[in-house]
């Protein structure tokens, strides 16, 4: 317990921190500004909303399946009535709470804004709200200590309304997606939240996706993933790739790193690409979305790049018909396994209103000025976020430091590497299989004569546990567990042929077991220890 409580502050404190040096100034804003009307901002926010919501049910056929091979110009008339869906629940949630904290809601609010109005449905968001039910506060409920899927999208989905907030101020724009988007996500999971709210928030004044898409890409670090991805996109347009080429590339590069079809890695490439490529078209930009690639993210990837678009053109820049498609109510009593009550009822051209009076007073915030019915907003130029990074390989520090992890792979169909830090067990998976994951030290063994393993596999799902000091194996053991009850094995390696020396002792995790017929899971390692 005076761990967790140790790692709860620890994580504060450095959050805390990031969001201080973060802080915008408006002394680096320069003095000329661009005019907008608060008419043509309404118009713009309402398009944000409903073209999200349409692009999503245009391209939800395809959503971790097979891509479309047909024009789609119409959303499924099966689909119509399913407006609610966390691609902007959480989103409505994110408004209702600056409309009772204010502008300068701290993301500790917005977490408990998630936790009353029951957001979390899938993936990292649902991890969020078993935190936020356990008294876990954000930004730590997204933290990867405390959520296994940190590097999906759930922040980027979210993020649209930060960039619909804050009108040609992209700085803010990303500053709010990297504080909110720590409710259900961290590093490159939250690079995809402030990727997508700086480019909605250029979208409002600048007429090019590709200078959009540079720009917001510069926003990032780096020695993010998900920056490197970007870079990968725009290298590769630069040079006369076509579209089709970019987003096969992505997928083979990054969806091999990151296995789960809503990694935010893969799926920010594509938006990139469907921006670059889709000629701020409504039609061309879902379709690229839903008809160039199987099992990716399609719907939301549609929907984050219309948001764009949206802050683009308005509403004129939907095609005619798709707003009577959806109708302006958004309603619903389920999501997933989530129950309302009472059910959501919402007007989509009234979140629209309040969404834009909440994004008037950030912007007069933020050295924006009002007259009349014109909103005067400064031009300011990048200044990238400093990196936030995370790898696998860190979870021993939290959970053994004397041990180094080298191999480890992202959650994906078949297992995946996290640790449960309430009861500090890692989990692992390999990131190549054939190659394996190992754990390994380098230590001189004094009086320690025994190596001793804790270790269980997933139910059903067995693995091979292989022991070496230095170049000799000294054990190999299929770990499987048969049932929760009996679930612990212990593994004990005599070691005393090699005291006073110096070895490096690896424990390799193996799940292509040689004359098994079971499908290999994650490893469970409770403990080790050298006595």
């Amino acid at each position: 317990m005076k761990n967790i409580f140790s790692i709860c502050i620890s994580c504060l404190f450095l959050t805390t921190l990031f969001a201080q040096e973060n802080k915008i100034s408006n002394s680096n804003v320069k003095k000329e500004g661009f005019k907008i009307s608060l008419a043509e901002y309404n118009d713009k926010v309402h398009a944000i909303w409903a073209g999200q919501i349409i692009a999503t049910l245009m391209a939800l056929p395809a959503e971790h399946s097979v891509a479309s091979v047909k024009w789609i110009d119409h959303i499924n008339p099966d689909l119509r009535s399913r407006v609610l869906d966390d691609d902007w629940y959480y989103e409505m949630i994110a408004v209702k709470g600056f409309e009772k904290y204010g502008p300068e809601m701290t993301a500790a609010q917005l977490g408990e804004m998630w936790r009353l109005n029951k957001c979390g449905s899938w993936g990292s968001s649902a991890e969020a709200r078993k935190q936020l039910d356990k008294g876990i506060k954000s930004p730590l409920t997204g933290h990867p200590l405390y959520n296994r899927f940190w590097f999906t999208i759930g922040p980027q989905f979210s993020a649209d309304v930060y960039g619909a907030l804050s009108p040609g101020i992209p700085n803010v724009a990303a500053k709010m997606a990297r504080e909110y988007g720590h409710v259900n996500g961290y590093a490159e999971g939250v690079d995809g939240a402030v990727f997508v709210a700086t480019a909605i928030s250029l979208g409002f004044m600048e007429k090019d996706t590709k200078t959009i898409v540079r720009k917001a890409a510069s926003m990032i670090d780096e020695k993010s993933p998900y920056r490197q991805c970007l870079n990968m996109v725009i290298e590769m347009a630069d040079k006369g790739s076509s579209a089709q080429d970019v987003l096969e590339a992505i997928e083979q590069r990054w969806h091999i790193e990151y296995p789960n079809t809503n990694n935010a890695v893969a799926n920010g490439g594509i938006i990139a690409a469907c921006l670059w490529f889709g000629e701020a078209d409504f039609l061309k930009t879902v379709n690229l979305a839903s008809r160039s690639l199987d099992f990716t993210d399609s719907d939301c990837n549609a929907a984050n790049a219309i948001g764009v678009i949206m802050a683009m053109k308005g509403t004129e820049g939907i095609p005619k018909g798709l707003m009577e498609e959806i109708g302006d109510t958004i309603k619903g009593d389920k999501m997933g396994k989530v129950e309302f009550n009472p059910a959501i009822n919402e007007s989509i051209s009234e979140l629209g209103k309040r969404t834009a009076k909440i994004g008037e007073k950030i912007v007069l915030l933020n050295g924006g000025s009002k007259s009349g019915n014109m909103m005067l907003i400064p031009i300011e130029p990048i200044i990238p976020q400093a990196a936030e990074l995370f790898s696998l390989a860190d979870y021993t520090k939290t959970w053994n430091p004397s041990w180094q992890l080298v191999g480890a792979g992202f959650f994906g169909p078949k297992g995946g590497t996290y640790l449960d830090v309430n009861e500090n067990i890692l989990v692992t998976y390999p990131r190549d299989e054939v190659r394996r994951l190992n754990l390994n030290q380098t230590i001189k063994l004094e009086d320690q004569k025994q190596l001793t393993i804790k270790v269980a596999s997933e139910i059903g799902k067995p693995w091979e546990l292989i022991v070496y000091v230095d170049d000799e194996k000294l054990n190999t053991t299929v770990i499987e567990s048969i049932s929760e009850s009996a679930k612990w094995q212990e593994v004990n390696v005599d070691l005393t042929k090699f005291q006073g020396q110096e070895v490096k002792i690896r424990l390799f995790q193996n799940v292509l077991i040689k004359g098994s017929n079971k499908q290999g899971g994650s490893a469970y390692w409770k403990s080790i220890t050298i006595l």
